[in-house]
């Protein structure tokens, strides 16, 4: 896989179940680029299964550096979320929150149970889920006269160069995004432009 692409998915997916000696788990994946919505997912799914008698789960957050939790939710240790983390490495996607859901079924599953349990859930709702590719980017700012918006115009629509953002007036500024392994390319196009100043946001 190229260096500047990485996968995730793009909605949750919803309660995909498993059922082990009574026990049910409940698989969810949200897609999360941060703490917070993380946050306010758990909180959620809390609400929602307040009877369950664990919540356990694991995330991954980032492209280039990556930030990860497991976590057991009074499960043994490593039963339950360093499983459902394992899935988040062998699918591997990221910005992603896998929560698996525990109705406890009244029979002990041990903790070879626990871990097949939570990594089926994890992997059912992996499974479940639309994972798609996205390029990692740089974004940049370019400043110039009006006069030359056609020729930057070229420069961007050659290169695949996506705008994100546009105030057009007598000085003209555009956000661009560019894909990472073509930043540089794009950068000295612009650089060399005379006219244009670009800068790195």
């Amino acid at each position: 896989m190229e260096d500047d692409i990485y996968k995730t998915i793009t909605k949750p997916t919803q309660g995909e179940l498993f059922k082990d000696k009574n026990s049910k788990f409940y698989g969810f994946a949200f897609p999360v680029t941060n703490e917070e919505q993380i946050k306010q997912h758990l909180e959620a799914i809390k609400k929602e299964h307040y009877a369950a008698r664990h919540w356990c789960y694991a995330y991954q957050i980032g492209t280039e550096t990556l930030q990860y939790r497991a976590n057991d939710d009074g499960e043994p240790n490593n039963s339950a979320g360093m499983p459902i983390y394992g899935q988040i490495q062998s699918f591997e996607v990221t910005n992603i929150l896998i929560i698996v859901v525990r109705y406890y079924g009244g029979v002990k599953l041990g903790v070879g149970g626990l871990i097949n349990a939570y990594r089926t859930g994890a992997q059912l709702a992996l499974v479940a889920s639309k994972i798609i590719e996205r390029t990692i980017n740089k974004e940049f700012q370019l400043q110039f006269e009006y006069k030359n918006m056609s020729k930057v115009m070229r420069i961007l629509k050659e290169n695949d160069v996506a705008i994100t953002n546009q105030k057009l007036e007598l000085d003209c500024l555009l956000e661009i995004s560019v894909r990472k392994n073509h930043s540089s390319k794009v950068f000295d196009l612009f650089s060399q432009f005379f006219g244009v100043d670009i800068k790195e946001l």
